[in-house]
């Protein structure tokens, strides 16, 4: 390599750069950036274990109209998370109870952070654009994280 470049050469080589740049396949773009995700791999994984729209049993009915509740469970070892997704909110309880806190990501990264009450409730108002996830941190030092939730 030249200890000194002209503006030709520079060119090239930037010319050279933005052409191998746009042939990488966009799947292998997108794989790179999910692998990074898993940088905190320190938090258990929650995974779904419960999902209502999958429950095949036939729907209870109340004045003869089936309920409009989605409920999802996340499990880990360590954490439960049940949520219920409503109209425009998701109303969530951890067990064990207990405080937490609550990271609200979006492929985008962090868009809010949660606090759960000594119960282990919490709402998330607006429902956030799919796909997200939550990552809880209890008090006691319990690190989870949901599986990306697409609703």
């Amino acid at each position: 390599m030249p200890d000194v470049w002209t503006d030709d050469q520079l060119l090239a080589v930037l010319k050279e750069s933005l052409r191998i740049q746009r042939d990488v396949p966009a799947e292998f773009a997108e794989a790179s950036k999910n692998a990074y995700a898993w940088h905190n791999i320190d938090a258990e994984l929650a995974q779904l274990t419960y999902d209502s729209l999958e429950d095949r049993a036939p729907a209870l009915t109340v004045r003869s109209e089936t309920a409009s509740i989605r409920a999802l469970t996340f499990t880990s070892d360590h954490l439960t998370i049940e949520m219920e997704v409503n109209a425009d909110s998701l109303l969530c309880q951890l067990f064990p109870t207990g405080e937490a806190t609550i990271e609200l990501q979006t492929r985008a990264g962090i868009i809010a952070s949660i606090q759960a009450d000594e119960v282990g409730c919490f709402a998330i108002r607006p429902i956030p654009a799919s796909p997200f996830r939550l990552r809880c941190r209890t008090t006691d030092g319990t690190n989870v994280v949901t599986g990306w939730i697409t609703l």
